[in-house]
């Protein structure tokens, strides 16, 4: 297992498109493995592959109260609640800010584990607005997209000053 570099805000490939991960081998096991080492060493609560510059549709997640990290592949949403909630959300690509966001309150996501099985998973709170980020992220929304623009350009403001002080 290794920690990967994290792609760091702007890098445009934040904001591509994953593509699906397709057979399941031995280098996306590995995968999975540096990705649950790279988002403990964050540190982390989600990670996507194009978070480490990889562009392929690979998740993990890993709640405070998880016994161990959830690995989804090619993960969509099939079905979100009409209720919202809010939810602070930040990013391993863009360390030191957060800000609020609204997201459906429950999903059902459609993907596959690390062994190839099928599966459905409905998730609510902040499982939900996990996967929904991370989905995002495959699907090429960073998560300040979903800010209005002046909380966006305020954030960004505010992570590029952070990141001056720190240079």
């Amino acid at each position: 297992m290794a920690i990967r570099p994290i792609v760091r805000f702007p890098d445009p490939r934040l904001r591509r498109k994953a593509e699906p991960v397709g057979s399941i081998d031995e280098d996306v096991r590995t995968l999975a493995r540096d990705l649950v080492e790279t988002m403990h060493a964050a540190p982390g609560i989600g990670i996507t592959a194009p978070h480490v510059g990889i562009l392929r549709r690979l998740v993990v997640i890993q709640l405070e109260s998880d016994h161990a990290p959830h690995i989804y592949v090619d993960p969509d949403v099939v079905w979100s609640s009409s209720d919202m909630i809010r939810h602070v959300e930040g990013s391993v690509s863009m360390p030191g800010v957060t800000d609020e966001l609204e997201r459906h309150a429950r999903v059902r996501v459609r993907y596959r584990d690390i062994d190839g099985t099928e599966r459905e998973e409905e998730a609510e709170g902040l499982m939900a607005v996990c996967l929904q980020h991370e989905i995002d992220q495959l699907d090429g929304i960073f998560w300040i997209d979903r800010l209005s623009k002046l909380k966006r350009d305020r954030l960004i403001k505010r992570f590029e000053k952070l990141h001056r002080i720190r240079a």
